[in-house]
């Protein structure tokens, strides 16, 4: 087994205008919309921190400070909840231990690169986990605490894939796989959105990585990609072959809350496993689906 540096510290790039949910996300940022009770970035909070994360870079951008209010101490709250009588233990998940959470800002809408880029500073020489909140990711354990046991045996860099029909790889970024060995596979090399005769895999990459300081460097050049962004991946693939790279099949699901009917799907499916209203939700759903009439 190689011993690696701990990755404690994970990047969340939440600067986006999350302009598919307008007019939700006028004033109120998407990670900031519920799933059931609990907000969208909360479900990737959590699972950063049973990975063993103990410091947040949240890279943010104008509008979007209501994303740090919300792990605040919210004291006016608080105090009436107290005076009240009320729990307040319901709290306890937007609690940091102070200097734990940080931000940065990302002044132009850029790219994903140059959104891990502008939290250089705080990364350092480190290796750092990215979670993009976007992707909704169920299991247990949870999908950066899966990559993070993976990495005590690899070291180098890691992606999380799953595999997907054939037909929808042109919708994603897929590795090139070289030696498998149970969830863990070699990446010999990613392509964004292939044609499907062209694509290499049906192992499309899934919203969080584990990547070594050295690609800071690289971003830091600048070079645009697809769409005239910094890319992520055109960074990513630079290391291949340099440094250890592979990609974990995450032992779970994914769901995408970056479109309307991905954020109704998680929302339905969560609500659905919870002992204080899953029996419920069942009944109204099966009641609606009796009841609503067929569109024409």
């Amino acid at each position: 087994m190689t011993t690696q540096k701990t990755v404690r510290k994970a990047v969340f790039p939440v600067a986006g205008l999350g302009t598919r949910f307008l007019p939700a996300t006028k004033v109120v940022p998407k990670e900031l919309l519920p799933i059931v009770d609990r907000p969208l970035i909360q479900y990737a909070i959590e699972e950063a921190r049973e990975a063993g994360i103990e410091q947040m870079i949240f890279v943010t951008g104008r509008g979007k400070t209501a994303l740090v209010e919300n792990y605040d101490i919210a004291f006016e709250l608080e105090t009436t909840m107290r005076a009240r009588g009320k729990d307040l233990s319901v709290l306890d998940a937007t609690r940091f231990t102070p200097g734990n959470l940080m931000t940065v800002r990302q002044q132009e809408p850029m790219g994903l690169g140059h959104a891990i880029w502008c939290a250089r500073a705080i990364v350092g020489d480190e290796p750092f986990a990215v979670l993009l909140p976007d992707e909704l990711m169920i299991g247990e354990p949870g999908c950066l605490r899966q990559m993070i046991d993976a990495y005590s045996e690899t070291g180098g860099n890691l992606v999380s894939v799953l595999e997907v029909p054939h037909e929808e790889v042109s919708s994603y970024g897929v590795i090139s796989p070289g030696v498998q060995r149970g969830a863990l596979t070699e990446v010999h090399g990613l392509v964004e959105k292939p044609k499907i005769a062209e694509a290499p895999s049906n192992k499309i990459v899934s919203g969080r990585y584990i990547l070594q300081p050295e690609v800071m460097r690289i971003l830091e050049a600048q070079e645009k990609g697809a769409g005239g962004e910094i890319q992520l991946t055109d960074a990513m693939a630079k290391l291949i072959g340099v440094q250890p790279f592979h990609a974990v099949t995450f032992a779970g699901r994914r769901f995408d809350c970056g479109s309307k009917l991905g954020f109704v799907e998680a929302t339905l499916a969560l609500a659905l496993e919870r002992p204080d209203m899953g029996a419920e939700v069942r009944r109204i759903a099966q009641r609606l689906l009796e009841t609503t009439l067929p569109q024409a």
